[in-house]
């Protein structure tokens, strides 16, 4: 019995969402209603088949988020007081299909195995890799990121970059130690926002893992929604999706200090009381009014799910701790299928 499917009860179908190809003349996005171009999904368990007129080439592309890799060394001794709650979350997990007892690094080498077998033109890693930025469990998987020799984009998590209970602000702490530690993970790209063109699609990597966008983030953002090129993005925090929970926490509304239930278990800042900044709902509103975005691919709740607002699509995948991923293939729509869909 599979523990967890993509879509719970209903694991097939086809969903036609609007998109399209272009800003208008000044720079804004027209209404997506009124766009000719349109994409079809088809979800099958943990498989995804995008199908886009936009689309010139097939992209296969395995989503891996939350492997939560906890391994140490004598290097880590000076900072056990801030690592050792998460040392201890996730030394042995149940796999997400066959319920046998499994853990981070093995269902990180086999989802490595699994892509490049499938012949996976992209491993995307939407953060939480690490449970802390530990340098025993980073060295380890870069080297099997090097192994596979799958080309690969990474976003940090939320956990990532946090030592628990260690002073200071969020935002200081995630560019120290992406600074000391997670660095050679980008590639020599901008941790902050970096793009990666793979046959004809942009994928967007925006690090969303305070909750937050900053000024330079959102005005990049829509430089390449003007560029016209099809895109991806890809954040580690699911953008929020109405009738979600607060952790689909990037532009949720009831987001600040009231909802943050965890902190002190987490031993970080609190949310702020005046929730996201003016700049995180103008991300989010971009975001969704964007016509070339063809979806946002995350990670973070730790398990599978599938929204759509106003027509674009989000894939969120369940926890790569369990050996979970999603095997995403987007497709041209063939002039057979566009022709019998349109009548």
């Amino acid at each position: 019995m599979k523990r967890r499917s993509f879509i719970q009860k209903a694991s097939s179908g086809l969903l036609g969402l609007g998109a399209a190809s272009q800003v208008s003349a000044n720079g804004h996005p027209p209404d997506k209603e009124k766009m000719s171009l349109q994409g079809y999904i088809t979800l099958d368990e943990n498989g995804v088949k995008y199908f886009s007129k936009v689309v010139t080439q097939p992209v296969r592309v395995f989503l891996a988020a939350d492997t939560h890799l906890w391994m140490n060394d004598e290097r880590g001794e000076p900072y056990r007081k801030y690592s050792d709650r998460m040392a201890k979350a996730y030394n042995q997990t149940s796999h997400f299909q066959t319920s046998e007892p499994t853990n981070p690094e093995e269902s990180f080498e086999q989802t490595l195995q699994r892509a490049k077998e499938s012949g996976a033109d992209l491993l995307a890693l939407p953060g939480d890799i690490f449970s802390w930025p530990s340098e025993a469990a980073i060295e380890w998987a870069i080297a099997r990121l090097e192994e596979a020799g799958i080309p690969y984009i990474y976003v940090a998590g939320n956990h990532d970059w946090h030592y628990e209970g260690m002073e200071g602000s969020l935002e200081d702490l995630r560019s120290t130690w992406i600074e000391k530690r997670l660095l050679p993970l980008y590639q020599g790209k901008d941790p902050m926002i970096a793009s990666y063109d793979i046959k004809g699609i942009r994928f967007l990597a925006i690090d969303n893992s305070t909750y937050q966008i900053s000024e330079k983030q959102l005005r990049v953002f829509k430089d390449h929604v003007k560029s016209g090129v099809p895109l991806i993005l890809l954040v580690h925090i699911p953008m929020y999706s109405p009738g979600r929970p607060v952790s689909y926490g990037c532009g949720h509304p009831d987001w600040g200090a009231a909802t943050d239930r965890i902190y002190k278990i987490e031993r970080r800042p609190q949310w702020p009381e005046s929730g996201h900044t003016d700049t995180t709902m103008s991300f989010y509103k971009e975001v969704f009014s964007a016509p070339n975005l063809l979806g946002i691919f995350s990670g973070h709740i730790h398990r599978s799910s599938f929204e759509q607002v106003n027509g674009t699509p989000q894939f969120v995948a369940d926890d790569n701790a369990s050996g979970a991923f999603l095997d995403i293939t987007i497709s041209p729509l063939s002039s057979r299928d566009e022709k019998l869909i349109a009548g």
